[in-house]
């Protein structure tokens, strides 16, 4: 699932490969998923974007988005993002394809469920696009430790640190995936309630999510995860699906999973103690 790293360097990969290429031909639903969504009628996405040129991509959140005149394409947390140098090499079954005039392919495909968007500039307002728009991310200097702590409002103090790090669009793109290994470091309990933190915890939260997410970019995101061409990231997990029931690299105590608030955590006993 796209988060923070993913969105990122799938962004900015698609700076290097695709940028200034003009798009030939767009094929939307042409494989029908019941759990795809498009905006509008997906049947419309080859007059809309057929012409115009690739811009800049960013990674917004949980959503990577390419620039396209003043066209926007947005693909959503769920939506599987490829690169085919070669028309030929693309998959026949896709929720969406853009050719571009040198014969390559952007392929997505979804799974599970995913958002595949195509609109003019300005006309979507859906407030979680918006709102991942508008908020700071962790990547940049904007989200220091005075804007970290404005997320600690009233009623927080009740919250996990799950709960309080991951719902809500405190922070667009630090989902259940980053979280892990973001409180692995910190040293607090996915179930820890936020009111039971000390300064000097608070303090190593907000720059183990500053750090963790700086690191998993910087290797190109989490190795449970693919690129745009289809590659895991360099991240090596410390706690995911990969690592559940193994030893803790730091002190040896076996890794623990289980289900909360909708989806697996994992920690680590001894490091992650929870200590209410």
């Amino acid at each position: 699932m796209l988060e923070i790293p993913e969105s990122t360097t799938i962004a900015r990969q698609l700076n290097e490969t695709v940028r200034g290429k003009a798009i030939r031909r767009v094929a939307a639903s042409a494989s029908p998923h019941k759990f795809a969504f498009y905006y509008g009628d997906p049947a419309d996405y080859d007059a809309l974007l057929t012409g115009q040129v690739v811009g800049d991509s960013f990674g917004i959140g949980a959503m990577v988005e390419i620039t396209a005149g003043d066209r926007r394409i947005v693909f959503g947390d769920g939506a599987n993002l490829r690169y085919y140098d070669n028309s030929r090499k693309a998959p026949s079954k896709h929720q969406l394809l853009i050719e571009l005039n040198d014969g390559s392919t952007l392929v997505c495909t979804v799974q599970m469920y995913g958002a595949v968007l195509a609109f003019i500039h300005g006309e979507y307002d859906n407030k979680y696009y918006l709102v991942a728009k508008e908020k700071p991310q962790p990547l940049t200097g904007i989200f220091d430790r005075a804007y970290f702590d404005t997320l600690r409002a009233d009623g927080t103090d009740k919250l996990s640190s799950k709960a309080f790090l991951a719902t809500k669009q405190r922070i667009p793109g630090l989902g259940n995936g980053v979280l892990q290994d973001i409180l692995f470091h910190a040293g607090v309990h996915p179930k820890r309630r936020m009111g039971t933190l000390t300064e000097k915890e608070l303090e190593g939260m907000f720059r183990s999510v500053k750090d963790t997410l700086v690191e998993m970019t910087r290797l190109n995101g989490r190795d449970t995860e693919k690129d745009l061409f289809g590659n895991a990231g360099g991240y090596r997990t410390i706690l995911s699906r990969n690592t559940v029931g193994k030893p803790c690299p730091v002190c040896g105590a076996e890794i623990q999973k289980a289900a909360y608030l909708g989806g697996a955590v994992y920690w680590c006993p001894v490091c992650q103690p929870l200590n209410e």
